[in-house]
């Protein structure tokens, strides 16, 4: 199941039903099962909050990430800032939702235990999220 909510904000104007359908089918392509996954669209001060209070850091992000996966069935907490989704859209050219759709990935890929601390985990999380960004386009 996957839900989508807000704290401090609105939600995006995304068609919900077909972004749950490709997450389900990125996740069952990478041999995992969906058990929850919980989206939170915030505010930039609300998860600045949340990053401060939870991982003691005092730095705004685009997503915080909470992983209650177990075996082979995804589950967690996505906290997205709709603020800096966007402002990242506009520093790397490239359209709102489709910066938004690459954070909301990001997160489900951690889930699935893809890192991102090194330079070569980065490599392999841009390309996990470049290819399952190419299976969003083929989802009505």
């Amino acid at each position: 199941m996957i839900t989508y909510d807000t704290c401090e904000t609105s939600i995006p104007a995304i068609d919900q039903k077909r972004l749950s359908e490709w997450i389900n089918r990125v996740v069952v392509n990478n041999s995992f099962e969906i058990g929850e996954i919980n989206y939170y669209f915030c505010s930039d001060n609300y998860l600045l909050e949340m990053n401060r209070e939870h991982l003691n850091h005092d730095y705004f992000t685009d997503i915080i990430t909470f992983d209650y996966t177990v075996s082979d069935i995804i589950s967690g907490d996505l906290f997205i800032s709709i603020d800096t989704v966007m402002d990242n859209a506009k520093e790397y050219g490239c359209d709102y939702f489709q910066e938004l759709h690459r954070v909301m990935i990001h997160g489900v890929l951690h889930l699935m235990g893809i890192d991102d601390k090194t330079d070569e985990d980065q490599e392999i999380m841009t390309q996990k999220e470049d290819e399952s960004l190419a299976l969003l386009s083929n989802i009505d």
